[in-house]
C-alpha cells in the first residue's frame, strides 16, 4: 500500500505545513443518509473554500462514485493492493480541490470481499495514511460503514471528529449511542458530534438530538454537541437520483442550506455559533 506525498496534476499547490482537520461520518446503522450527508458537506466545504478531500471509507460497500455520478480509473483497493500511489487514486470532482467548489475523492470498490475483510495491520496502515493525506487539504472526511465493526473504529480513531449520523428511528438512535459508547473506549481522543437527518421539523430533529445527548450524558459521562438538524427535503432523493450534489443543482434546498449550517458549525467549532432557523 502507497501513501507517498506526490502531488497529482489535480494539486495546484504542495503540502500544508498545518494538517487537514479529519471527520469521521459515521452511523450506528445503514438507512440515515450518512454518505449523502457525506458528499454534501464536501461541497459545503468546498464552496466555503476549504480544499476537501472526499474518502470512501466504507471498506465492503463503497459507494460514494456511485452517488457522484464519477467513474474513477482506479481506487482504494488499488492502493491497497500497492499497484498505485495514493495521489493517483485521487478523483476530482467539479475540477478538484483547486477548483472554485471542486473538491477530490479518493473512491472506494463495492462488493470488494478484500477491502471488506482487510487485515488488522492493512486497516492500521491507511489510518495512518490519513495524516499524510491531510497534509495536502483543509478538510478531510472519511465516510465510514455503518456499525461498529474493528476496521470502523481503526479508521475513525485516526480522525479529529466523528459526526454521527442519526434520524429519529429508534434503532438509529440506539445504534448511534452504541457507536458513541464504543468510540469513547476505542478513541477518547476523537471527540463525537452528532448529526441529525431527516428530520420532519426543528423540534422533532432537536428531540432526537436530546434523547442521545442525555444518554450518553448519563451512562457516559458526557454530553456530545450538536453538529446541526437536516430537514426531511424531496429534493434528496432527486439529487441522489441524478447522481450529482444537492448544492450543485440545488443551492436553495433546505437539505443544502442545513447541511451548509453543519458545514459552518463545524469549522466555528459548535452549532451554538450559528444562527438556526426556528
Amino acid at each position: 500500500m502507497s501513501f507517498s506525498g506526490k502531488n497529482s496534476g489535480q494539486m495546484s499547490s504542495g503540502p500544508r505545513i498545518t494538517p487537514a482537520q479529519i471527520l469521521a461520518v459515521a452511523s450506528g446503522k445503514g438507512g440515515v443518509g450518512k454518505t449523502w450527508l457525506s458528499t454534501t458537506l464536501a461541497a459545503s466545504f468546498a464552496k466555503a473554500g476549504k480544499r476537501t478531500l472526499l474518502i470512501d471509507g466504507d471498506l465492503g460497500c463503497a459507494n460514494v462514485d456511485v452517488q457522484l455520478g464519477i467513474a474513477p480509473d482506479t481506487d482504494l483497493a488499488a492502493v491497497m493492493a500497492g499497484w498505485v500511489e495514493l495521489d493517483d487514486a485521487v478523483t476530482p470532482v467539479n475540477g478538484g480541490a483547486s477548483a472554485q467548489g471542486g473538491f477530490d475523492v479518493l473512491p472506494g470498490r463495492s462488493g470488494s470481499g478484500a477491502l471488506a475483510e482487510l487485515p488488522k495491520e492493512d486497516a492500521s496502515r491507511l489510518a495512518a495514511g490519513l495524516t499524510t493525506l491531510a497534509m495536502q487539504y483543509d478538510m478531510v472526511l472519511v465516510d465510514l460503514a455503518a456499525g461498529i465493526d474493528a476496521n470502523v473504529m481503526r479508521l475513525a480513531r485516526a480522525a479529529d471528529r466523528a459526526l454521527v449520523v442519526a434520524n429519529d428511528e429508534p434503532t438509529s438512535m440506539t445504534d448511534a449511542y452504541a457507536f458513541i459508547k464504543v468510540l469513547r473506549g476505542y478513541a477518547p481522543s476523537v471527540a463525537p458530534w452528532i448529526a441529525v437527518n431527516m428530520a420532519d421539523t426543528r423540534v422533532a430533529g432537536r428531540r432526537t438530538y436530546e434523547a442521545l445527548a442525555r444518554a450518553s450524558q448519563t451512562f457516559l459521562g458526557f454530553r456530545p454537541p450538536l453538529a446541526g438538524i437536516v430537514l426531511r427535503d424531496s429534493k434528496v432523493r432527486e439529487a441522489i437520483r441524478t447522481q450529482k450534489t444537492l448544492p450543485s443543482i440545488y443551492p436553495e434546498a433546505q437539505a443544502a442550506v442545513d447541511a451548509e449550517q453543519i458545514a459552518e458549525a463545524i469549522l466555528r467549532g459548535g452549532v451554538d455559533s450559528i444562527a438556526e432557523a426556528s
